[in-house]
């Protein structure tokens, strides 16, 4: 990944094993990474990241994914105002082929003292975003979507 392209968000992963925390970085490209105990994922989406051939090859799972990403709200005037989405996928155990037995994704706006929430979906975030956006009032719209909703829609 380019360091000139590239955008990074902090959070944490949790596993049967423990929790640690990481750095989910996302490029212009489309392409997000993590580091997890030594072990780079990497992918277009974020419920399909997998290791390298070095390490195995396999699809992340078996776990939970936490971040926040800045996400300002344009309102109806032109004027813009500070909001954080928080994140949480859950990756379910692995499958026979290594894939997730199920992915859950919530998304959660935080903004003017309020919490505009997803819900439950199956990993599509640009759904779970715009189910989030309907519940904003009329005209309101987010500044941008920054590169790692871009990869993960």
């Amino acid at each position: 990944m380019s360091s000139e392209s590239t955008e990074v968000w902090t959070g944490w992963y949790r596993d049967r094993r423990g929790a640690e925390a990481i750095a989910i970085r996302a490029d212009g490209g489309r392409r997000i990474a993590i580091r997890v105990r030594g072990v780079e994922y990497t992918g277009s989406r974020l419920e399909a990241l997998t290791a390298d051939e070095e390490n195995g090859g396999l699809p992340l799972s078996g776990c939970v994914l936490e971040w926040d990403l800045p996400m300002p709200v344009v309102l109806a005037d032109g004027s813009v105002q500070p909001a954080t989405l928080s994140c949480l996928l859950a990756l379910g155990e692995a499958l026979s082929d290594g894939s997730p037995e199920r992915v859950d994704l919530q998304l959660t706006l935080h903004w003017g003292g309020a919490a505009y929430e997803s819900g439950l979906w199956g990993g599509d975030f640009e759904q779970a975003l715009d189910r989030v956006r309907r519940q904003l009032p009329p005209g309101t719209r987010f500044e941008r979507t920054g590169a790692l909703v871009e990869a993960a829609v």
